[in-house]
């Protein structure tokens, strides 16, 4: 799906996906200024999300992305696979394992669900990095009829 230069790539309908469908791997290079700046983007100070000594200090091994960050990759992830006619609904997220700076998460994601009633199509995602899942939950998204 790809789009002329200067208008929207068109978005998913609900009559295209299927349960069982896969969405495309994102590699997501988690580096230091990503942590840092997307903390201060979401008015998160927390030290442990910019000072190494301090979060060496209480028991990091490093600083780690806030949870705003990583439910903002998740929206984007599904969102830039749906298209932009989709509509978020819900997104359901934990977090497990810390995205420490030099690592890489790897979002993907499996279309479990469909409601005729609304055009929800539900999807399951996970996060993983070298230390396992950093991110798992659900996304629901509503999907146009027909293409926009």
């Amino acid at each position: 799906m790809t789009a002329a230069p200067g208008t929207l790539p068109p978005s998913r309908t609900y009559a295209s996906v299927a349960v069982g469908d896969v969405l495309p791997e994102l590699p997501v290079p988690v580096t230091r200024t990503l942590i840092v700046a997307t903390a201060l983007a979401s008015r998160d100070y927390q030290d442990v999300h910019h000072d190494p000594g301090l979060a060496r200090e209480r028991g990091s091994e490093d600083i780690f992305m806030n949870i705003l960050t990583s439910n903002g990759l998740v929206d984007r992830y599904v969102t830039g696979w749906a298209g932009p006619a989709s509509v978020v609904k819900a997104i359901r997220i934990r977090l497990g394992a810390p995205n420490h700076p030099g690592d890489t998460m790897v979002l993907t994601a499996t279309v479990t669900a469909k409601s005729d009633a609304d055009r929800r199509v539900e999807i399951a995602v996970t996060g993983a990095n070298s230390l396992g899942a950093h991110v798992t939950g659900n996304v629901s998204v509503q999907l146009p009829e027909e293409d926009r």
